[in-house]
């Protein structure tokens, strides 16, 4: 599965099967988020949120190829990500692109 940020793959004519998309939504436990809580006192960067983000868009984007997949696709094309707060400590991730078939 070839996966692109842009709208072409160069050299490939493509047939557009359609958005496809995945998303998770992650959390630190308690303990973690307290402890990242207060490192926002001294500033820094806060590891153990950064590596909660790092699974959610990993996950979100097998999400996504699994989806892609499920409709024949060869390659996902103009990816996008986006992500929001849905509670302190929670964070939703999408991964989102187009589905394309080689003719």
């Amino acid at each position: 599965m070839i996966l692109v940020n842009t709208d072409y793959i160069t050299g490939k004519e493509l047939e557009m099967l359609g958005l496809v998309k995945g998303s998770t939504i992650q959390s630190k436990n308690v303990g973690r988020d307290i402890t990242q809580s207060l490192k926002t006192l001294v500033g820094g960067e806060l590891k153990a949120y950064n590596e909660m983000m790092t699974e959610a868009r990993a996950l979100a984007t097998k999400r996504m190829v699994m989806e892609a997949e499920s409709m024949g696709a060869d390659a996902v094309v103009n990816i996008r990500y986006a992500s929001s707060a849905i509670m302190q400590g929670a964070a939703e991730v999408i991964a989102y692109g187009t589905a394309v078939r080689f003719k």
